[in-house]
C-alpha cells in the first residue's frame, strides 16, 4: 500500500451508491483500525451502513486502500450523527481526518451534530466546533465522550 492518497480526494457516496468492492474496502479500515488495532472485540457491523440516508467520505490511495473514512448518518430529529472516523495507521499525521470532517461539516452546513469521541480526539473534534455533553464512559474498554455541535443561527 502506499501513503500517496490519490490528490487527498475526499469523496462522497449514499449506501445506494456504493459498489460493493468500495464498501467493502472502507469496512475492512474500520476493522483493521477499531477491531484489530485497538483490540476491541464488538460488532462493527451495526447495519446503519446500509440506511438509505447514510452518507460514507473517503480518501483513497493511490493503489486502492482506503486509507481514511468517516460516515454521516441522519438522526429522526433532524441532526446528524458522525462516526467511525478513522485513519490507516500508515497514513496518519498527512491531515486526512481533517479533510473528511471538513467534508462531512460542509455536508451538513449549520445543521446540529453529534458523534462519540474517543476521550484523547477530544481536542481534534473540539477545532471543528464540538463540546462534551457529558461525562467521560468505557465503551468497549476505551474511554469515550459524547460531544455536540450546534452552530449558532444565521443572524
Amino acid at each position: 500500500m502506499t501513503l500517496q492518497p490519490l490528490a487527498t480526494a475526499v469523496h462522497r457516496a449514499y449506501t445506494a451508491d456504493l459498489d460493493a468492492e468500495d464498501l467493502y474496502r472502507m469496512l475492512r479500515l474500520r476493522v483493521d483500525v477499531f477491531v484489530v488495532e485497538q483490540n476491541c472485540a464488538y460488532p462493527e457491523l451495526d447495519g446503519r451502513d446500509l440506511e438509505n440516508s447514510t452518507r460514507h467520505f473517503w480518501i483513497d490511495s493511490a493503489d486502492g486502500y482506503v486509507l481514511g473514512y468517516l460516515r454521516l448518518l441522519e438522526d429522526p430529529d433532524g441532526g446528524f450523527r458522525i462516526g467511525r472516523v478513522a485513519t490507516a495507521k500508515s497514513a496518519r499525521g498527512l491531515g486526512l481526518g481533517r479533510k473528511l470532517m471538513r467534508a462531512a461539516l460542509a455536508e451538513i452546513q449549520r445543521a446540529p451534530a453529534a458523534l462519540s469521541a474517543q476521550s484523547h480526539a477530544q481536542d481534534f473534534y473540539r477545532s471543528f466546533g464540538f463540546e462534551p455533553a457529558g461525562e467521560e464512559y468505557l465503551e468497549d474498554g476505551i474511554p469515550h465522550v459524547d460531544m455536540r455541535r450546534c452552530p449558532a443561527p444565521r443572524g
